[in-house]
Protein backbone atom coordinates (compact mmCIF):
# COMPACT_ATOMS: atom_id res chain seq x y z
CA UNK A 1 0.00 0.00 0.00
CA UNK A 2 2.84 2.40 0.85
CA UNK A 3 4.45 1.65 -2.52
CA UNK A 4 1.23 2.59 -4.35
CA UNK A 5 0.86 5.78 -2.29
CA UNK A 6 4.47 6.75 -2.91
CA UNK A 7 4.16 6.15 -6.67
CA UNK A 8 0.94 8.18 -6.72
CA UNK A 9 2.74 11.01 -4.91
CA UNK A 10 5.64 10.87 -7.36
CA UNK A 11 3.33 10.83 -10.41
CA UNK A 12 1.48 13.86 -9.03
CA UNK A 13 4.76 15.70 -8.44
CA UNK A 14 5.97 14.70 -11.91
CA UNK A 15 2.92 16.39 -13.50
CA UNK A 16 3.69 19.55 -11.56
CA UNK A 17 7.32 19.12 -12.57
CA UNK A 18 6.48 19.38 -16.26
CA UNK A 19 4.88 22.78 -15.63
CA UNK A 20 7.31 24.15 -13.08
CA UNK A 21 10.77 22.61 -13.42
CA UNK A 22 12.70 24.97 -11.14
CA UNK A 23 10.21 24.95 -8.27
CA UNK A 24 9.91 21.15 -8.39
CA UNK A 25 13.66 20.78 -8.44
CA UNK A 26 13.95 22.84 -5.24
CA UNK A 27 11.04 21.44 -3.25
CA UNK A 28 9.53 18.36 -4.92
CA UNK A 29 12.59 16.13 -4.91
CA UNK A 30 13.33 16.92 -1.29
CA UNK A 31 9.71 16.40 -0.24
CA UNK A 32 9.69 12.95 -1.83
CA UNK A 33 12.98 12.14 -0.18
CA UNK A 34 11.63 13.20 3.24
CA UNK A 35 8.62 10.97 2.64
CA UNK A 36 10.75 7.95 1.75
CA UNK A 37 13.26 8.67 4.54
CA UNK A 38 10.46 8.67 7.10
CA UNK A 39 9.38 5.28 5.72
CA UNK A 40 12.85 4.02 6.63
CA UNK A 41 14.19 3.57 3.10
CA UNK A 42 17.92 3.66 2.36
CA UNK A 43 19.41 6.25 -0.05
CA UNK A 44 19.87 3.57 -2.75
CA UNK A 45 16.20 2.61 -2.53
CA UNK A 46 15.10 6.25 -2.64
CA UNK A 47 17.31 6.92 -5.66
CA UNK A 48 15.98 3.80 -7.44
CA UNK A 49 12.36 4.87 -6.90
CA UNK A 50 13.03 8.44 -8.05
CA UNK A 51 14.95 7.23 -11.11
CA UNK A 52 12.18 4.78 -11.99
CA UNK A 53 9.53 7.49 -11.81
CA UNK A 54 11.29 10.66 -12.96
CA UNK A 55 13.69 9.00 -15.44
CA UNK A 56 16.09 11.70 -16.73
CA UNK A 57 14.81 14.34 -14.30
CA UNK A 58 15.74 12.34 -11.21
CA UNK A 59 18.40 13.77 -8.88
CA UNK A 60 21.78 12.06 -8.76
CA UNK A 61 22.60 9.46 -6.14
CA UNK A 62 25.02 11.89 -4.46
CA UNK A 63 22.22 14.44 -4.06
CA UNK A 64 19.91 11.84 -2.55
CA UNK A 65 22.68 10.69 -0.20
CA UNK A 66 23.37 14.27 0.94
CA UNK A 67 19.67 14.94 1.57
CA UNK A 68 19.30 11.73 3.60
CA UNK A 69 22.35 12.69 5.69
CA UNK A 70 20.74 16.08 6.28
CA UNK A 71 17.50 14.41 7.40
CA UNK A 72 19.42 12.12 9.77
CA UNK A 73 20.85 15.24 11.42
CA UNK A 74 17.27 16.36 12.08
CA UNK A 75 17.03 19.08 9.44
CA UNK A 76 13.84 18.41 7.47
CA UNK A 77 13.55 21.81 5.79
CA UNK A 78 13.26 21.61 2.01
CA UNK A 79 13.72 25.33 1.31
CA UNK A 80 16.95 27.24 1.03
CA UNK A 81 17.82 29.33 4.05
CA UNK A 82 18.05 33.06 3.33
CA UNK A 83 21.67 34.13 3.36
CA UNK A 84 22.83 37.34 4.96
CA UNK A 85 24.98 39.75 3.08
CA UNK A 86 25.02 42.57 0.65
CA UNK A 87 22.82 42.30 -2.44
CA UNK A 88 24.60 41.56 -5.69
CA UNK A 89 23.61 44.91 -7.15
CA UNK A 90 23.34 48.24 -5.42
CA UNK A 91 21.50 50.03 -8.18
CA UNK A 92 18.97 52.45 -6.77
CA UNK A 93 17.26 55.36 -8.48
CA UNK A 94 19.25 57.73 -6.26
CA UNK A 95 22.60 56.31 -7.36
CA UNK A 96 21.53 56.37 -11.01
CA UNK A 97 20.57 60.04 -10.67
CA UNK A 98 23.88 60.89 -8.94
CA UNK A 99 25.89 59.19 -11.70
CA UNK A 100 23.84 60.98 -14.37
CA UNK A 101 24.42 64.36 -12.71
CA UNK A 102 28.18 63.73 -12.41
CA UNK A 103 28.37 62.84 -16.10
CA UNK A 104 26.37 65.91 -17.14
CA UNK A 105 28.59 68.19 -15.01
CA UNK A 106 31.88 66.81 -16.36
CA UNK A 107 31.44 64.71 -19.46
CA UNK A 108 35.08 63.56 -19.47
CA UNK A 109 34.80 62.01 -16.00
CA UNK A 110 35.96 58.41 -15.72
CA UNK A 111 34.03 55.51 -14.26
CA UNK A 112 36.84 55.03 -11.76
CA UNK A 113 36.49 58.56 -10.35
CA UNK A 114 32.69 58.21 -10.19
CA UNK A 115 33.11 54.96 -8.30
CA UNK A 116 35.51 56.56 -5.84
CA UNK A 117 33.17 59.51 -5.23
CA UNK A 118 30.08 57.35 -4.65
CA UNK A 119 31.79 54.42 -2.92
CA UNK A 120 30.64 51.69 -5.30
CA UNK A 121 32.55 49.42 -7.66
CA UNK A 122 33.78 50.58 -11.05
CA UNK A 123 32.05 47.62 -12.70
CA UNK A 124 28.72 48.65 -11.14
CA UNK A 125 29.20 52.22 -12.40
CA UNK A 126 29.94 50.89 -15.89
CA UNK A 127 26.83 48.73 -15.96
CA UNK A 128 24.65 51.62 -14.70
CA UNK A 129 26.02 53.87 -17.45
CA UNK A 130 25.48 51.24 -20.16
CA UNK A 131 22.24 49.57 -19.04
CA UNK A 132 20.30 52.12 -17.00
CA UNK A 133 21.41 55.43 -18.53
CA UNK A 134 21.90 53.93 -22.02
CA UNK A 135 25.05 55.97 -22.59
CA UNK A 136 28.20 54.93 -24.39
CA UNK A 137 31.57 56.30 -25.35
CA UNK A 138 31.90 58.23 -28.58
CA UNK A 139 35.10 58.67 -30.51
CA UNK A 140 36.01 61.87 -32.36
CA UNK A 141 38.10 60.04 -34.93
Amino acid sequence: MCRIASLFLLQRLKRKHVRRRARFQQHGDASCQVFFFLQGKAPKEIHAILTETLVEHAPSYATVKNWVAKFKRGDFSTCDVPRPGRPTTVTTPGIIDQIHELILEARHISAKSIAEQLGISRERVGSIILEDLVMRKLSAK
